[in-house]
């Protein structure tokens, strides 16, 4: 359909019965369109899924990360602890703000590889 169309001298009824026919195409076009991309995606979830499983069938040890101890405790309460890694959590940025210092929050060594709130049982 490469009609040249002169949009000027057509009327009102021929110009919506157009649309209407361009509508339909469109729609049409882009169910089978969505379709395609959607029998794309099921294979690419299908490929990934199998290449998941040959990652996970090699055995390979998981890697092991070393225990973080908390470094800044909270004195008010004291079960809020930080170990200084990642955003600095709310009470300290508050602590921070109203002119306090990051030192005042530090645990010394012996107590920061105590575990608060937890006790071990016998």
């Amino acid at each position: 359909m490469s009609k040249k169309f002169d949009l000027d001298s057509m009327s009102v009824d021929e110009m919506w019965q157009l649309y209407e026919q361009l509508s339909q195409m469109l729609s049409a076009r882009l169910v089978s369109e969505k379709r395609e991309l959607e029998k794309r995606l099921a294979r690419l979830r299908i490929e990934t899924r199998t290449r998941g499983a040959e990652r996970a069938s090699e055995d390979r040890p998981r890697r092991k990360y070393p225990q973080v101890f908390p470094k800044y405790r909270n004195s008010n309460p004291p079960y809020e602890t930080w170990s200084g890694r990642g955003k600095q959590p709310r009470w300290l940025t508050a602590a921070l703000k109203a002119g306090r210092t990051i030192e005042e929050f530090a645990i010394g060594k012996a107590e920061s590889s105590k575990r608060i709130g937890r006790r071990r049982r016998p």
